[in-house]
């Protein structure tokens, strides 16, 4: 066992405990509080005068798919030689040693969701990491989880290179209604090949809300055709980044619709960015609209995905809901809270500890936690 003793913690449960302990039972929090009971012959590790938080967790990245340094020989985010690939599985592109995960780790970061790109309509499989464990195997927390998909610029362009449909935002929602359509039928054929069951599959779990679709938009028109289409097919639907998500807020609200805001950390590279603001994610707060803040890693390098939290605070989201973007909220959107996202007791040990406030600028990272393992932690 082991035992964090002194610190200031914040659970993201609503509770706070200014001088409180956590006590880690193997990968799990035993308990947490100002009166934890401390067992003899445990580990106790003093981080009085330090912040602790649930690790970090990024909901959009291609941690891994997406490599640091290496251009082509490492990027294998998206595969455009057809529209609709389903049956593509982010987990078999990820290198599993690329130095991303020790940046993020190092940004307090423990798990994220990694997923194909945005090149085509339906893009393939994500899946949920944890940056450090015994072997790289075991770095799979979930796969697959999540069908990722796509609307709007990037597969009009990338399609419209190549003198292929989708060339019009009206080819790619008609391309995606296709595509679940085809799944929806396959649940009920029974002579379908195997061929085909392997390619329709994923989406099939989706119809059945078995796993979500994680939807590329940005600007609002995008987002209200793939309410549409949520509507016809009746699935469970993430928008993922969702920059204009606000100015469409009823719509979502009616239909329970999360946002994985982001990335906000950027300049207007395109159309769609136009409306890209930090103040975004304090809107979405005013108007109910559960959200979660996200790195899209590499476009903004994980370890900051404090900094954006910290950011949203700075233009209006409140202190606790942006504290709340990277953890908890995270976690329930992509549908894990009953594990991760706060501190505890029952859920995995996976804890940032740091020498100041989290969303202080100058606040360093001392030592992160993941299933209850530390990170460069000889003593293990």
């Amino acid at each position: 066992m082991i035992a964090f003793t002194g610190g200031t913690i914040l659970t993201m449960d609503g509770k706070e405990f200014r001088s409180g302990a956590i006590l880690v039972d193997g990968p799990i929090i035993h308990s947490v509080g100002d009166k934890v009971e401390i067992p003899s012959g445990c580990r106790i590790i003093d981080v009085s005068g330090h912040y602790i938080v649930p690790g970090l967790i990024d909901a959009h990245t291609h941690l891994g798919l997406e490599e640091e340094i290496y251009r082509i020989e490492g990027d294998d985010v998206n595969e455009v030689n057809e529209p609709v690939t389903p049956q593509l599985m982010a987990a078999d592109g990820i290198n599993l040693f690329d130095l991303g995960f020790s940046d993020a780790l190092r940004g307090g970061v423990t798990r994220s969701l990694c997923m194909p790109g945005s090149a085509n309509i339906i893009g393939g499989q994500a899946v949920l990491l944890k940056h450090y464990a015994p072997g790289a195997m075991q770095m799979i927390d979930k796969n697959p989880w999540g069908v990722k998909a796509a609307l709007g610029e990037n597969p009009k362009r990338v399609y419209g290179e190549r003198k292929k449909s989708p060339v019009t935002r009206m080819a790619s929602a008609s391309l995606l209604r296709e595509a679940l359509n085809t799944a929806s039928q396959a649940l009920q054929d029974n002579d379908m090949s195997a061929a085909e069951r392997f390619k329709w599959e994923p989406l099939m779990r989706v119809l059945r809300k078995q796993q979500p679709l994680l939807l590329h938009v940005h600007r609002a028109d995008d987002i209200l055709t793939a309410l549409r289409i949520k509507d016809e097919f009746d699935f469970n639907l993430i928008l993922q980044h969702g920059t204009e998500a606000f100015m469409v807020a009823e719509e979502l609200k009616q239909r329970q619709v999360p946002v994985c805001l982001g990335p906000l950390l950027v300049n207007r590279a395109k159309v769609e960015l136009k409306e890209v603001s930090f103040k975004n994610a304090a809107r979405l707060a005013e108007l109910g609209i559960p959200f979660c803040l996200v790195t899209d890693h590499p476009v903004v390098p994980i370890e900051q995905l404090r900094v954006c939290a910290a950011l949203a605070a700075r233009e209006g989201l409140g202190e606790q809901q942006a504290l709340e973007a990277v953890t908890i909220n995270a976690a329930s959107i992509i549908g894990v809270a009953d594990r991760l996202g706060s501190i505890t007791a029952g859920k995995r040990a996976d804890l940032a500890i740091f020498d100041g406030h989290p969303l202080e600028f100058r606040s360093r990272l001392c030592q992160v936690m993941v299933d209850g393992l530390l990170w460069g932690d000889n003593s293990e």
